[in-house]
């Protein structure tokens, strides 16, 4: 089968040598440090993407996706819903009243962000009914003041089901101040755990016991909590549920309350990734040293086929295809590898806890007690792409050195 010159010398130049092996040693280091490289790569932005789907099934599980508020509070809410659910990408929608204030309990306080939901339709739009770690939804009974807390907040003030707290909200008044703190006693009904911040910054009553302490008429509520089917389209699809029903009525959705949060994450991925790859940069560009040893070794090969008349840019090509050889190799070796090491990370870490005994990951510290991994195809092929473009870039500069050498200056010594 008919083979360039150049890439019959150069495939030949990257097999073992008998010469010189300490070259050949030197080619399979930088194989394997781009490998290894590119592995980390896919595995660590494989691992972040976890945590980042991870967060996003946690957190936007538990804040609405997108709500539809009224000016003044909504009398009738369900008619609100079912002209939202008109829309295609909503699934479902609830009610919901949120408030500010403190806690307190025993001198201690600590400030929340109050939701007050209807037990039976929060399910349809939240996942907090299935992270429960004490309680029922249920047990939220209008006119009984109970309230559902998060996990860090029962541990910092050290409450239990059935301990009574005091919520504390402002209030508009025609006093000097112009606010006052209204008190509600509180009991804790039910405890829930979804292993992010708002275990620490939630808590739940029920939507009458909410309009009660607004002092609203029974049965207002603040607005419609909706869950949406792609809740990346939420900001579209309130604006265009709020430009059918009028000025009436505004929107509020989950970009403008945790937006900051998964900006940050996207931040966080993008500078590590960045960084990795200076390191697959350093791993590629040890083919310049390689090569360079290549070409000072092959020196006198160089002068015999420049005088059979093989051209300069056959001579740069010859030593490209050694370089890129090795990185393509490398390459698809990291690749391959980084794959399925990113498939089973977290049966890896778990193996790894049940030989040490030791639990690396542990669920009173993070928010989650195994190692998440989502691998993207996208990211495999981005990495792949960028390793082997810079073990490409590589092998420019020792090539052209390479194709300056002249025959008779090569071979004077020989």
């Amino acid at each position: 089968m008919f083979r360039p010159l150049a890439v019959f010398i150069g495939a030949r130049y990257t097999r073992a040598k008998r010469r010189n092996h300490y070259i050949s040693f030197i080619s399979l280091t930088s194989m394997i440090g781009l490998a290894l490289g590119v592995l980390a790569m896919i595995v660590v932005l494989s691992v972040m993407n976890g945590f980042q789907k991870e967060m996003s099934a946690r957190v936007l599980g538990m804040v609405p996706h997108a709500a539809i508020a009224g000016v003044q509070p909504l009398d009738d809410w369900h008619s609100l819903a079912r002209t939202a659910l008109d829309h295609p990408q909503v699934q479902s929608a609830a009610p919901l009243t949120e408030l500010e204030g403190m806690l307190s309990y025993k001198g201690a306080m600590q400030p929340i962000q109050v939701q007050g939901i209807d037990p039976h339709e929060e399910p349809k739009v939240s996942i907090v009914a299935g992270h429960m770690e004490q309680g029922r939804l249920a047990d939220l009974v209008p006119g009984e003041f109970g309230v559902v807390i998060g996990e860090i907040t029962a541990r910092r003030f050290g409450l239990q089901v059935g301990d009574k707290l005091t919520l504390i909200v402002p209030e508009l008044s025609d006093t000097t101040g112009g606010i006052t703190p209204r008190m509600q006693r509180l009991t804790v009904v039910g405890l829930f755990k979804v292993g992010a911040e708002l275990d620490g910054s939630l808590g739940l009553i029920h939507v009458a016991d909410a309009a009660q302490l607004m002092r609203w008429q029974p049965g207002q509520v603040q607005s419609v909590r909706l869950a949406l089917k792609d809740l990346y389209q939420a900001p579209q699809v309130a604006a265009g549920i709020v430009g059918e029903l009028g000025a009436a009525y505004r929107a509020v959705d989950w970009t403008q309350t945790q937006g900051s949060l998964f900006s940050a994450m996207q931040m966080e991925k993008t500078m590590i990734g960045l960084l990795l790859l200076l390191i697959v940069a350093v791993a590629a560009f040890n083919i310049v040293a390689t090569l360079i040893m290549v070409v000072a070794d092959k020196g006198a090969d160089i002068a015999i086929l420049r005088t059979l008349g093989a051209t300069p840019g056959q001579i740069m090509a010859i030593f490209m295809v050694q370089g890129t050889v090795i990185g393509a190799l490398g390459t698809l070796a990291g690749g391959v590898l980084g794959v399925v090491a990113a498939l089973n990370v977290s049966e890896l870490i778990a193996w790894l806890e049940s030989v040490s005994g030791r639990q690396i990951l542990s669920s009173d510290i993070y928010f989650v007690s195994y190692l998440p991994s989502d691998l993207q195809m996208l990211d495999v092929l981005l990495v792949c792409t960028a390793a082997f473009i810079l073990s490409f870039l590589a092998t420019l500069y020792p090539s052209w050195r390479a194709a300056c050498i002249q025959p008779a200056e090569a071979l004077r010594y020989e």
